[in-house]
């Protein structure tokens, strides 16, 4: 089997695929939307390369027996998890619920992409707040649970940087929600949104 899909950072496959081509992919669930395809379609087309497209076609394809374009719900979870994904029973039920709205049961391939990049995307961002989380551990050089403000200088210090007394104690006042003098994980998760 073929090595697990990768987000690309920074987007760089934008335009690896045409959303005006309606024959992109193959199979009889591309050409039923044909021309039709929605922003959210076109868009994960967009997100994903080529060959991670081929790889999510020929793993549809196994579970599409018939050759209709369309596989059953119930077999949605294997097919993600052939493809490296794990949604949980709850997630899976919600994914299934918001894409099959016409509640026939199945789902056909555009729609198929577009639950999977969402997948994807979830997958990242779980991801990128384990990475904060390991950030936030290190800058907490007292291990205390939050980030007091000669951390926080410290932090902002090392970034090479010219700061200020007091472009700290604006900071600080910025990121400390309940101002108690201190950054806790979530406010340290709310100051990283902004940066990011």
């Amino acid at each position: 089997m073929a090595a697990q899909p990768r987000l690309v950072p920074g987007s760089s496959l934008r335009g690896s695929a045409s959303a005006g081509n309606p024959d992109r992919g193959g199979g009889a669930g591309t050409a039923r939307h044909g021309r039709d395809r929605t922003d959210q379609q076109a868009e994960a087309r967009a997100f994903l390369s080529e060959e991670m497209i081929a790889e999510f076609k020929a793993a549809f394809d196994m579970f599409d027996a018939d050759g209709g374009g369309d596989i059953s719900t119930k077999e949605l979870g294997t097919v993600m998890r052939m493809l490296g994904q794990n949604p949980t029973k709850e997630e899976l039920d919600a994914i299934i619920e918001e894409v099959d709205e016409d509640g026939s049961g199945t789902i056909d391939f555009e729609e198929f992409l577009v639950m999977m990049v969402r997948q994807m995307k979830e997958d990242a961002k779980g991801k990128s707040e384990e990475e904060l989380a390991n950030c936030f551990r290190i800058f907490d050089r007292n291990a205390d649970g939050f980030i007091d403000i000669e951390e926080l200088g410290e932090i902002l210090r090392a970034t090479g940087e010219p700061v200020t007394d007091e472009d700290i104690e604006d900071m600080m006042k910025d990121s400390d929600k309940n101002n108690d003098g201190r950054i806790d994980f979530d406010e340290f998760l709310k100051m990283m949104e902004g940066v990011q």
